[in-house]
């Protein structure tokens, strides 16, 4: 795939702070506020995306930490371009919010990602001018929350589609645990450009069983966790 050029990365400028007693890596896991994406969430965001937009066809993940949303995209758009600000080992090294020339020229379908949640207002307001069509955000459902979120949600480009987990979605520090659990709401937030807002449309209960795999554990590190993931009714 002809994507961006790749650019120095950019870490600090975007990170919280650390928490004394962090091991080297889960210090940077922090300060980058990776939580990887459960694959199963992954792709029911990917079909929100085709329920707006059926002739989707190149996305770009550019928050793709070690691939857990992007490889998954993979099973349902032509073409995907990951990058991330830290060099994970999958994807191109790429400062998303970086606004210089690198981003020139590339202009994706959509841009879809799990952000950082600090940072969240910045990537879909560079998601919209980069887009072709639109930007899909995994996001906590407190982003509804906030005065100053008001004109990105419902101003001149408002919110799409919002599309909330009936079932949790659990995200960890620097890992993906299938077993793992959390009280954070979570929902995916769509703009489709051109398009009028619609109804809510929640992501129903049973789309963690029919959307996870049991090959899943296997491409994203989960030793051990095939059994259990075949139990859940998971396909291969």
């Amino acid at each position: 795939m002809t994507g961006p050029a790749m650019s120095t990365a950019v870490m600090a400028a975007h990170a919280p702070a650390e928490v004394e007693g962090d091991d080297p890596q889960t210090a940077i896991y922090r300060q980058l506020n990776f939580l990887p994406t459960p694959p199963w969430a992954a792709r029911a965001m990917a079909e929100a995306i085709l329920l707006l937009d059926p002739e989707a066809r190149t996305v770009w993940e550019p928050a793709c930490g070690q691939g857990h949303m992007a490889e998954p995209f993979r099973d349902y758009f032509a073409d995907v371009f990951a990058s991330d600000v830290y060099p994970h080992g999958h994807g191109v090294t790429i400062d998303f919010l970086d606004t210089r020339e690198p981003f020139a020229g590339y202009a994706p379908d959509w841009i879809a990602t799990n952000p950082p949640f600090a940072t969240a207002a910045e990537f879909i307001e560079l998601g919209l001018q980069r887009a072709r069509r639109g930007v899909a955000m995994l996001l906590r459902l407190q982003f509804l929350e906030t005065e100053g979120r008001f004109e990105l949600l419902y101003g001149a480009q408002p919110m799409t589609l919002l599309a909330p987990f009936i079932e949790r979605v659990p995200m960890h520090l620097g890992r993906w645990e299938p077993k793992g659990g959390t009280a954070t709401a979570y929902a995916v937030f769509l703009w489709r450009k051109g398009a009028d807002p619609m109804p809510i449309r929640p992501i129903a209960a049973g789309t963690k069983k029919r959307l996870t795999r049991a090959s899943d554990a296997a491409r994203f590190g989960a030793k051990g966790e095939a059994p259990l993931l075949a139990a859940m009714g998971g396909e291969s």
